[in-house]
Order: structure tokens, then sequence, then C-alpha cells
């Protein structure tokens, strides 16, 4: 059986796609300016969270302070991050994808896996097609991807991370020690800094020289699962399969990488916010509500953890996120960076079921149905004018809830929406 596996990257996804918007406005396109997307350009808050390559040329990195990057860049066009915007066009470039994949897994907001293996007789030319695929995204969209072709998805991913940006690269086990072994061994996929570290100062500096070095060495040095991980893909051996989706009849899903690690819980919550909004709109779309919710995480060093609960039925976004805020605060203990968040709706029904009380709350129950209609108002405008024209406002934490819109520069005045 021919193995065929595809990695599509968007190139720099929250500056392109927000540049892509401007452009079709008839504005500047900030990916040919120094420019960038992340905090309060009026207050100087917040940090940056997708550059330009001209900002980049200024010393500007991704994660800095909004402050700090304006001092070395004075000039820089700072854009407010829009999870809205990122959200329809992730869900926009993947449709494309499936246009061409019998099985799409998306493995966060600006990239996903295509399994496209005993395809050959559809498509012969496996490069062709992906550059069929990246013409369509940058012509139809406005924006670009790379796409990295191999036989399974760690060499796929790695040759998307080659060159940039709007390019299609292969890395096929015959390609092994010409692409990937002269590379440093803190680029493989999965290595962290501390690992990275720790197998420099034992004068494993490329990924060849990990690829060849004795398993027991290498486990002696980062321990022995995580070192017989990163072995077998210096190797390039990866057996891990593409997932499609599991259908919605099932779970409603939703994850993001974020452009920058998060390392407190008022940054985690701002995510969970915009996740839950998302996700819940979705399920309210089919008329569903779920009785059960999950957050998952992963650490800058790709380790996984997920939590949940059972839940009286609800389609409520602020109880949703509420329930995701206390999963979180049960899951991360606040020491270890995270790069991606994500949230489940499962065990779902179309019928509200609650817990009978001989002492009923009327007050509480009032205030349920006042966030319904609420939700649904909203959900009626978006789909009329637009899924950007309303974006929340204080979250049920009003703490957080000025936090988030403080990062976002969200006014006061949008409360009354």
């Amino acid at each position: 059986m021919s193995r065929l596996i595809f990695h599509v990257d968007v190139n720099s996804a929250f500056l392109s796609w927000e540049a892509a918007r401007r452009v079709r406005e008839g504005g500047e396109d900030l990916r040919l300016i120094p420019s960038a997307v992340g905090g309060d350009p009026e207050k100087r808050t917040g940090v940056i969270l997708a550059k330009s390559i001209p900002a980049k040329k200024f010393g500007v990195t991704t994660g800095e302070p909004v402050a700090s990057a304006l001092r070395k860049c004075p000039g820089l066009i700072l854009a407010k991050p829009d999870f809205r915007l990122y959200m329809r066009c992730s869900r926009d470039f993947m449709a494309i994808c499936r246009e061409y994949a019998p099985i799409v897994e998306q493995y966060s907001i600006d990239e996903c896996f295509l399994d496209l293996s005993n395809t050959e007789l559809i498509y012969p030319d496996p490069v062709a097609l992906a550059n069929t695929i990246k013409d369509r995204i940058r012509d139809e969209l406005g924006f670009t991807v790379n796409i990295g072709i191999s036989s399974n998805r760690l060499l796929a991913k790695m040759a998307s991370d080659f060159e940039k940006p709007d390019r299609v690269h292969t890395l096929f086990p015959d390609e092994i020690e010409a692409k990937l072994w002269c590379l440093p061994v803190r680029a493989l996929f999965s290595v962290g800094d501390s690992t990275a570290d720790r197998l420099e100062r034992a004068s494993i500096r490329t990924i060849g020289q990990l690829a060849r070095c004795d398993l027991e060495t290498v486990q002696s040095l980062v321990g022995a699962k995580p070192g017989r991980q990163i072995h077998d893909y210096a190797n390039g051996i990866d057996d891990s399969p593409v997932t499609a989706e599991e259908s919605e009849s099932k779970c409603y899903s939703i994850s993001t990488t974020l452009a920058e690690d998060i390392t407190s819980h008022e940054g985690a919550y701002r995510v969970l916010l915009a996740l839950a909004d998302s996700v819940a709109s979705r399920m309210r779309a089919d008329s569903f509500m779920c009785r059960c919710v999950s957050v998952s995480v992963r650490t800058n060093s790709f380790k996984n953890r997920s939590h949940q609960r059972k839940i009286e039925s609800t389609d409520i976004t602020s109880e949703l996120y509420d329930v995701s805020k206390r999963l979180f605060d049960e899951l991360w203990d606040g020491r270890t960076p995270l790069r991606l968040l994500g949230i489940s709706l499962s065990d779902l029904t179309r019928e509200r079921m609650v817990q009978l009380s001989l002492f009923p709350d009327e007050k509480a129950e009032e205030a349920r149905e006042r966030s319904r209609k609420l939700d649904r108002a909203v959900d009626d405008i978006r789909r009329r004018f637009g899924a950007s024209t309303i974006v929340l406002g204080v979250p049920p934490d009003a703490e957080v809830g000025r936090k988030y819109k403080a990062q976002l520069g969200i006014s006061d005045n949008n409360d009354k929406d």
C-alpha cells in the first residue's frame, strides 16, 4: 500500500489573514510593510502575536511586548487580534483541502494533515497536486501556505517548515540524509529547548548525529520514552495515522496553537473565551446541547493533557466558558508554558435535561433564559451580517474580562451589544 501525506501550514497565519482582509477592502498589504498583530496600539500594551518579514528585519520578535517592538520600529503598523476572522479563514482553507483528500485532520487553527494514500490513479503527480491546492488557497482566499509531502506525518510536517512562503517541499525517506540530517537538532519536531540543550551538551548538534547515535545513549540523556520518540523521528520513523474529525453527531471540538506560549491563567482565559464562543455557536446551529465539556492542553514540550466534566445539558456560551475555565484551573498549575488549548463538547442531546429541585431558583432560571435568548440573537446577527459583526464583551469573570478587552483593544461601549 502506498502512503502519501500532505501537511498544509498557513504562512504567518494571523498576520496573513488580517493582511488578506485589508487587501480585499482596498487597504495596504501588511505583509509588505513593517507590521504586526497583537496588543493595543494606543495603550502600548500586550504582546506581539505575529509579525511581517519587514518587521523582522527591525528585530521585532513574536512574544515580545508591544512597547518594546515599537521602540525597535517606531513606524510599526499594529493590527488588533480578531479570532473570528482567524476561525473563518481556517474553515475556508480547510474546505479547499477537503475537496482533494478523503481524510483531513485539523491539527491546529492554521495547519492540517491530508491523507492521500492509494490515490495514484487520481493524482499521479503529488507535487503537481500540492501546487494546485496551494495556488487555489492563494488565489481564492488571498493568503499563502506551505505544503510538505512525504510518506508519514512527521516528515510531511518537517518538509512544510523548509523555505517559506508559498512553497511545496518533499521529504521522502530517500531524501532524509540530504534534507533532514543537516538541520540543527533543535529543528526536529518535538525537541524543545531543554531537550536540545541536553543533546548539544553531549555534542549531538544535528539531526543526523541524533539519528546515528545509540538509542540507549539518547534515552540516558532525555528519558526512555521521549528518547525513543526523538530517535525515531530523527530517522524519519512515524507510524501515527491521519485521523478525520469526529462526526458532528458525536462531538463538537475546536483547538488552536498560539503564536506565543501561554504563561498565565488570564491569557488562557482569553483564548478559552474565544474557543467556547465559536464551538458553542456551531453546536447551537445544529440545535444540539451538550452534557460533557472537555478541555485539552499541550505544553511547549508537546505533552498533552485533558480534563472533562459532566454537566446539565446546555448550549449557553457563558456557562460553557465558565466550566471550561474551571476545568483549565484544575488541569494546569501555571508552571509549564502551553502552546495549544482546546475545548470539546460531547454527550449531545436535543432535549434540555435539568436536575429537579424541591426549591427551584426562579431567578437563576430567568437569567439562564436571558442568556439563551442573547446567544441566539447574536448567532442570528452574525449569520446575517458576518461573524465579525459582534465580539464578546465582559465574560463571567469581570477581572479577566477587563484584561481580555484591554488586550484586544475592545472599547467598554461594546458591553451594550
